[in-house]
């Protein structure tokens, strides 16, 4: 590989011929989903393979109840946003709800936008069915897909809420048959969300794509979760399949407490935190100050002059 198709630190940019090879090899994939630049370059940074911005953006830092608002222009704006701080990882986009369902057309546009708009390598799709011809029109029209079974946000009502799939024979059944169908369409990688490990592992061992779990256990060949669940940002409810690695939520808030305290109690901002002027020109400013019209007429910064400017730092 040139230099060129490098990242600056040497580190090859991760494709989808790396990840089929670490499945091979048997080494696990590492995925975060991810929806601002500071949390892409922080991904980015930690060595992670693959970076999904997700649907859950909607409720995650949008602010909306659910996935299903979320439209497509807001999808490309937070993408765009993670693909400039990503340097290695391989760029997941999510098709929102809405953007894909109706007909191929429509789902390769959709495909297309998140592309060459937002940069990204692939875009993901839930469920099977028709989302399995979807899929198959998008791998045609040459874009890489991942497909998405088990618990599928955006049609969560029919599945009768958030809740694991695959508990029972029939259920168990239609996750293996949509995972086959995405898998012959063409997806190179399914993940497979609140399934039973036993139910995932005895699918994954009839597919190709690379399966990724997220409340799947370690039977699939790579692992995801929210990046704001496993730094602890979010609060409220946090799935089973969720696990905290750090508090950083509670750090914002000792922050912003002790950044409030400081200002009531007048210790901010200190000395430090304060510009100097030369006297001699307090006392220019000081005879400005008393006359009575302030108007400026010229005297003091004309076109040709300019600022005396002070580094921040």
């Amino acid at each position: 590989m040139s230099s060129a198709s490098r990242t600056p630190q040497g580190k090859p940019p991760v494709t989808v011929t790396r990840l089929r090879e670490m499945k091979e090899n048997g080494d696990p994939i590492v995925m975060i989903t991810a929806f601002d630049f500071p949390s892409a370059q922080v991904v980015d940074e930690a060595g992670v393979d693959m970076v999904l911005v997700g649907d859950s953006a909607a409720n995650t830092i949008l602010g909306y109840d659910s996935t299903v608002p979320v439209g497509m222009d807001e999808m490309v704006m937070l993408t765009k946003a993670v693909r400039r701080g990503l340097k290695t990882p391989f760029l997941v986009g999510d098709l929102p709800f809405g953007s894909y369902e109706a007909s191929d057309e429509l789902a390769i546009a959709s495909a297309q936008k998140l592309v060459k708009e937002a940069g990204c390598n692939a875009v993901k799709l839930e469920g099977g069915g028709t989302s399995a011809d979807r899929a198959a029109a998008i791998v045609k029209a040459g874009i890489p897909v991942v497909g998405h079974v088990g618990l599928t946000p955006q049609t969560a009502n029919a599945l009768g809420g958030f809740k694991a799939q695959g508990r029972t024979a029939e259920r168990a059944i239609k996750v293996a048959e949509d995972a086959v169908a995405l898998d012959q369409a063409g997806c190179f990688a399914i993940v497979f969300e609140a399934v039973p490990e036993a139910v995932a592992a005895m699918i994954t061992k009839k597919l190709d794509a690379i399966t990724i779990g997220i409340g799947a256990g370690n039977a699939t060949d790579a692992q995801v979760l929210v990046l704001f669940d496993l730094i602890g940002l979010n609060e409220g409810f946090m799935a089973k399949f969720a696990k905290r690695f750090a508090d950083v939520r509670g750090e914002m808030r000792r922050g912003v407490e002790g950044y409030v305290s400081e200002v009531r109690e007048g210790t901010f901002p200190g000395p430090e935190h304060v510009y100097g002027v030369d006297p001699a020109t307090l006392e220019v400013l000081q005879q400005r100050l008393n006359r009575e019209d302030l108007e400026s007429d010229g005297t003091y910064l004309s076109s040709n002059q300019s600022w005396d400017w002070e580094p921040l730092s």
